[in-house]
């Protein structure tokens, strides 16, 4: 009895953890963050109202809830401002992505298709970055893509340029910022996908008369369509809300929501608005999620 107690509760501890870590460090601060994009700016502290009475009772609650509203969301819908920053943030994510998976593929192909004993240190050479601070990375980029800085100083010695070019400060100089910033989360799940793939099939399909590029694109391509898909999400679902890149390197026309979140909340003080544009900002990054969800579970039913 003791044995069948205990194999019960560890069924429920595996996906009881889990739903715990979820509900404490997401759905509570979400619930918080939802509960004052309805609430109204206030010059105080907090600079909201209303405020949860918690030891005024069921009256108190009720009277707090009937005073939330939708301004704050019909504020961000009535508004060009915010919806060109969502649009753009996605148009910059989007982008980005697309030139991560165009960079990261022959990267990480080459990775698969190297020697055993040189994998780990080119492995070891994609996590590199990770051992400096993301600031410092990002401002490294400041010193390289400046009118003076080392980009321009070497095509200038080099006989390439008259005049110095002007990336510092525009949507180029973001995406190089993005690219550089996430390829790891594109190479990664990518060689995970590509170093698992089964080379009999690619050596089949060629002994059936499949040229090498051909076998490629009909066999190696469709395989690792799964770490394709899990780097492009990897990468997609923080550029979105991307502040720092954006900020350092973009120039004021770069207009991201990460950048609109932080003036409302640091600048403006309008902390309802601001969780507000947060709640927009989920619902954005939740949808890929849920797209992706679905189509994997397709895929998984598909093949039983």
């Amino acid at each position: 009895m003791f044995g069948s107690m205990s194999a019960r509760f560890g069924r429920a501890l595996v996906p009881g953890l889990p739903v715990l870590w979820l509900t404490v460090f997401f759905l509570l601060p979400f619930l918080i963050v939802l509960k004052i994009s309805l609430s109204d700016p206030a010059t105080a502290q907090p600079p909201y109202r209303p405020l949860l009475d918690l030891t005024g009772g069921w009256d108190a609650w009720r009277a707090s809830l009937s005073a939330l509203d939708l301004e704050n969301f019909l504020t961000l819908l009535g508004d060009d401002l915010y919806i060109g920053a969502a649009v753009s943030s996605v148009r910059i994510a989007v982008i980005s992505t697309a030139l991560l998976l165009i960079i990261g593929y022959p990267i990480a192909y080459a990775m698969a298709a190297a020697p055993s004993r040189w994998r780990p240190l080119l492995l070891a050479l994609v996590i590199l970055p990770f051992w400096t601070s993301f600031l410092i990375r990002v401002y490294a980029w400041i010193g390289i893509l400046r009118k003076e800085g080392l980009l321009n100083q070497l095509l200038l010695s080099a006989g390439l340029l008259e005049q110095p070019l002007a990336i510092l400060n525009t949507e180029t100089a973001v995406f190089i910022g993005m690219v550089y910033a996430y390829l790891p989360f594109m190479v990664l799940p990518l060689y995970a996908s590509l170093e698992r793939l089964d080379h009999t099939l690619i050596e089949a399909a060629q002994d059936l008369g499949c040229s090498p590029w051909r076998a490629f694109w009909t066999v190696t391509l469709p395989l690792s369509l799964p770490g394709a898909v899990a780097g492009a999400l990897l990468c997609f679902i923080p550029i979105v809300g991307e502040f720092v890149v954006p900020d350092l390197l973009g120039g004021s026309e770069t207009l991201m929501i990460g950048r609109t979140l932080w003036s409302e909340f640091f600048s403006n003080r309008d902390w309802p608005l601001a969780s507000a544009v947060a709640v927009v900002l989920l619902v954005i990054l939740v949808i890929p999620i849920v797209i992706y969800r679905d189509v994997e579970a397709r895929r998984i039913e598909a093949r039983r």
